[in-house]
């Protein structure tokens, strides 16, 4: 087979490249496994946004190299095409048109006819978006409002379900943004992706963890209830602050059960007193007041949590040291918010109102967990049936 990695790598090392980035080994890993520079690997990995193709394989019916040989040698032999037709098991007429498509009986030569063969198998299928542009104008316009290919694949079927022609994985989605041999969708769209990699990256990466704070008087995760933590009854929230430029902050509150999303203006620095006084004065704007519990990490801007339970009669708890996963609601949703708030953003001249115009339209997404309701539709009727 021809290569085609480019920069002498072979069939098999690009797709080893492959591979290993789906595996998730580093950048350098594969570099010092393969004993290549690091800007040809790369360049192997961002040619498919980092999405593995599966390999290439020959139809079953089409003719072999070993074939091609038989052939090359009955020509010199002399042998007519019925002859060789028999000898192979095939019709006369798949003899014929190998011979006249590759220069005829006189120069007709195995290895350069097959590598001909594998050439012109490559006659890629039009994608999905390319074939239905209604589909593609309505996927481009919901991720321009910042939706993920799963919510718009799961609120195409919601939204169209007795129409086949408007649905579309996930998956495709994202080969149509990363693939950009597809032309169909345009690149600046990655841009509104909550990750903005050029490449897809893996999922499997370690945690950063936060050195532990002292907090008075903190009541542990350990003896939250357990309506809590089956996500049972509505009101209970996770909570943390979104950091920005310049020592700036937000803080960000999601409740569990239907991933509702409110945002609150810090005033000052990342200071119990500013984070505090922010969430008392926000809590009696959640919606019907359904605020019963409040999880937050060992950060040292909850220091006076007993005062905002005072203030706002809703208890508080820590979660353990260096344990994100225990408010993966609250982590989930800060990386959707910075696709409104890109790491180096200054959050200290953003006001309320445009805070609350950015969760809003968090909460018009449709949420696969949710059975894709939005979460302002889920909390809506939690707090119809809590009365």
């Amino acid at each position: 087979m021809p290569r085609i990695g480019g920069g002498g790598f072979s069939d098999q090392q690009v797709m080893d490249v492959r591979a290993r980035w789906r595996a998730g080994e580093s950048l350098t890993a594969i570099c010092g496994a393969l004993e290549k520079a690091k800007g040809a690997v790369y360049a192997v990995i961002v040619r498919d946004g980092g999405i593995r193709r599966p390999p290439r394989r020959r139809a079953p019916q089409a003719l072999t190299t070993a074939e091609r040989e038989e052939i090359t040698r009955g020509m010199v032999g002399g042998a007519s095409i019925r002859a060789l037709a028999r000898t192979l098991g095939r019709a006369p007429s798949t003899i014929s048109r190998e011979i006249q498509r590759n220069a005829g009986r006189l120069e007709y030569r195995a290895a350069r006819a097959d590598a001909q063969a594998w050439h012109r198998a490559l006659r890629p299928k039009r994608c999905v978006l390319a074939q239905r542009p209604a589909l593609r104008d309505i996927v481009a316009e919901k991720l321009t409002a910042f939706w993920s290919p799963r919510q718009i694949a799961g609120w195409l079927v919601t939204t169209y379900p007795d129409d086949p022609a408007m649905r579309i994985s996930h998956e495709t989605l994202y080969k149509s943004l990363y693939i950009q041999a597809r032309g169909v969708l345009k690149k600046q769209l990655i841009a509104h992706l909550r990750r903005r990699h050029r490449t897809r990256r893996r999922q499997n990466a370690p945690e950063l963890s936060r050195h532990p704070m002292r907090i008075p008087d903190l009541v542990s995760i350990r003896e939250r209830p357990a309506e809590v933590e089956d996500r049972a009854m509505p009101g209970h929230w996770e909570g943390d602050l979104l950091a920005g430029a310049r020592n700036s902050h937000i803080g960000t509150l999601v409740e569990r059960k239907s991933r509702y999303v409110h945002l609150v203006h810090v005033d000052g620095k990342k200071d119990t007193a500013s984070v505090v006084n922010a969430l008392i004065r926000e809590a009696p704007r959640v919606p019907g007041q359904l605020m019963k519990s409040l999880t937050w990490d060992r950060g040292n801007e909850m220091a006076q949590h007993t005062r905002f339970t005072v203030a706002t009669n809703v208890a508080v708890y820590f979660c353990d040291p260096q344990s994100p996963w225990q408010r993966g609601t609250n982590e989930n949703t800060n990386g959707l918010l910075r696709q409104y708030f890109p790491h180096g953003t200054n959050l200290k001249g953003i006001t309320q109102a445009e805070l609350d115009a950015v969760a809003r339209q968090l909460n018009e997404r449709p949420r696969e967990t949710l059975g894709f309701r939005t979460p302002a539709e889920q909390l809506a009727i939690d707090v119809a049936l809590t009365g």
